[in-house]
């Protein structure tokens, strides 16, 4: 585990002297990464200048994986970040072939790979992954990211510099413009409170997308991007077999996983909130452990945000030597500043502040840690799907104007002015939602600001926010669940979630691996029949049925709430002063960003308590700390 760093000049070559300098400073900067070691790679010609540099976190062969890396003839080079899981078995696969090995570590097998099919190799890799790999022979560089996008990978092509690395810090620090807030940026940041790939929150520089190689051919000074893993039609997927061997093939297909992420030179543990995920994913490890597991959980001193008792009942079960940590407001708070810094562009999710705490308290025991992310988006467990079919259902039987009658009616009734996300903050938001064209689930994936609102807020116009994502992923009308979790996987999944888990656990040194993350799970889910996934309400249907033999009646049909934090109460208290600043007028419209009557209106109408607008001003909020601490810096 590491991060990783890039620079090409094919216009101008600077010196060695001078690209030495900048190659480390993108790898200084990203030393929360990889404390453990560091490397460069330059080469400079006639043509061209080109620098590879790389920060190590040691997991896997602590004294023979340095980087970055070549092969025997040294016309390859390769940097890497991340873990490839089935190393093993692929290094075997090469050894048969009399191919030999210096090291005993995953990269020399990426390496290796590469040197023997080529690009062909990157769709054979299970695992999370961002390398480059420099190869002289063909005068070109090949920059990857994985299928889920767990690992990062930020980029700029701009003039003939070719800057890339694993934190949009390294690359802006590179840039020889400063760059403007993207357009595009900006309208999904408002909408989602992140921003998905390939859109970053400035213009000229980008993020690859998941399952996705950069091409870049030197000479020619041209960029083309790829797909690793070519998306097969669900009709060619279509599992015939009965559900009690789907459910089976479940649990055969995750116990194979938890025992391929839990590789590891170094110790290890598992994050265990005590939802079904994490509860699976550990209970999965300690039967494949001879000696005790350690298993990490975070508790709240407020009782109606602790979960505590759930995470004990499978700690007991599985005989694991728990630590479980007591957070308090003022422990998420004291970290605000340095959480929110580091994501280096807006991002407003909340839950990233207990992330975080949980991460450096774990880190403190061990160096990697399973978790049970990506089950929700895998195996189907949001509410906003079970939502999704009753948008349908409601659109097919109320006519549009009644829908508007009765919305003008509810919405005075549901409102709230406190932080509060109960019964009426739920019907409220699905209300909202509902849509008679199709666009349901584009509008619940909306934590912010809906289209029409963000037509209100900012000063530039928009329309169609998410035209880029329909057209991809074509789908733009989604309707089946498979619609629904493509959506999430490449929207929610990417720009939020494994950001979050990324960013906050490497901010601490510590990796986070998640097993239900895996292409031989996500291509078996998609072969299932809706029903199997969601079945008369129960969602994770399948995953629950294959696992619930191992832990008491019903635990795993207990919902959990998740790390609820009470932003919405900071902004009216602690933050009250700081967020007052800015809704300053002569502030707002010096910016020229947003319209100074509808977001001061906003924003006062939560401070003085006359209306909950939570997620709203918090990504406002998170925005404004972003713009004076990075963008204007």
């Amino acid at each position: 585990m590491c991060g990783i760093n890039g620079l090409l000049f094919s216009r101008i070559q600077p010196s060695n002297d001078s690209i030495v300098p900048r190659i480390k400073k993108m790898n200084n900067l990203i030393i929360h990464r990889g404390p453990d070691d560091d490397g460069v790679f330059i080469e400079t010609n006639k043509e061209y200048s080109i620098a590879m540099g790389m920060r190590r976190l040691s997991i896997i062969d602590l004294s023979n994986g340095n980087q970055p890396m070549y092969s025997d003839d040294e016309k390859v080079v390769i940097v890497f970040n991340g873990e490839i899981y089935n190393y093993k078995i692929l290094k075997l696969k090469l050894e048969a072939k009399n191919i030999t090995f210096k090291t005993n570590s995953d990269t020399e097998v990426i390496l290796k790979m590469y040197l023997e099919f080529g690009v062909d190799s990157f769709s054979q890799l299970d695992g999370m992954f961002a390398f480059s790999i420099y190869d002289k022979r063909v005068n070109k560089l090949f920059i990857t990211r994985d299928f889920f996008g767990e690992k990062p990978i930020y980029y700029s092509n701009v003039d003939g510099n070719f800057i890339w690395g694993s934190e949009l810090k390294s690359v802006k620090s590179q840039l020889k413009f400063f760059p403007e807030i993207s357009k595009k940026g900006l309208e999904l940041f408002f909408s989602l409170t992140y921003i998905p790939a390939p859109y970053t929150i400035y213009e000229g520089v980008s993020k690859l997308e998941p399952n996705n190689y950069i091409e870049y051919a030197i000479e020619e000074k041209k960029l083309s991007i790829h797909q690793i893993e070519q998306k097969t039609e669900k009709e060619n997927l279509k599992f015939d077999g009965t559900f009690d061997e789907a459910k089976q093939k479940t649990k055969e297909l995750i116990e194979e996983s938890v025992y391929s992420r839990s590789v590891s030179d170094v110790p290890i543990g598992t994050f265990l909130s005590g939802g079904v995920d994490s509860s699976i994913v550990t209970n999965c490890l300690a039967k494949n452990t001879e000696s005790k597991i350690n298993t990490f959980s975070i508790g709240f001193e407020k009782k109606s945000f602790d979960e505590t008792d759930k995470s004990r009942v499978v700690a007991k079960l599985i005989n694991s030597n728990h630590h479980e940590f007591i957070i308090n407001g003022k422990s998420l708070f004291s970290n605000l500043d340095d959480i929110l810094e580091n994501f280096d562009e807006p991002f407003a999710d909340a839950s990233a502040l207990p992330t975080f705490l949980v991460s450096k308290k774990t880190s403190e025991h061990v160096k990697v840690a399973l978790t049970g992310d990506g089950g929700d988006e895998v195996f189907g467990g949001y509410n906003k799907y079970y939502i999704n079919n009753i948008n349908k259902t409601y659109t097919n039987f109320l006519p549009k104007g009644t829908h508007q009658l009765l919305k003008k009616i509810a919405t005075p009734l549901l409102k709230t002015k406190d932080d509060n996300r109960g019964i009426r903050f739920k019907v409220k938001k699905a209300i909202d939602s509902i849509d008679y064209h199709n666009n349901f689930y584009w509008n619940i994936i909306s934590l912010g600001f809906k289209e029409y609102e963000i037509n209100q807020l900012l000063k530039k116009e928009s329309s169609d926010i998410f035209k880029y994502y329909k057209k991809d992923l074509n789908l733009d009308k989604s309707e089946s669940l498979s619609d629904l979790r493509m959506i999430d996987k490449h929207i929610s999944l990417e720009g939020d979630m494994l950001v979050k888990v990324d960013r906050t656990s490497m901010l601490t040194s510590l990796e986070c691996r998640a097993p239900l993350l895996n292409k031989k799970i996500w291509n078996f889910t998609n072969s299932l029949p809706d029903n199997y996934l969601i079945h008369k309400g129960s969602k994770k249907y399948i995953l629950k049925e294959a696992f619930k033999a191992e832990f008491p009646n019903n635990f795993l049909e207990k919902s959990k709430k998740g790390f609820g934090v009470p932003v919405g109460d900071w902004l009216r208290a602690s933050l009250k002063e700081e967020l007052i600043g800015y809704v300053n007028q002569s502030f707002v419209e010096e910016q020229n960003l947003f319209k100074y009557e509808y977001i001061s209106k906003l924003v006062h109408n939560h401070i003085n308590g006359f209306e909950d607008n939570t997620f709203k001003v918090w990504s406002y909020y998170c925005f404004q700390k972003w713009y004076k601490k990075s963008f204007l810096n």
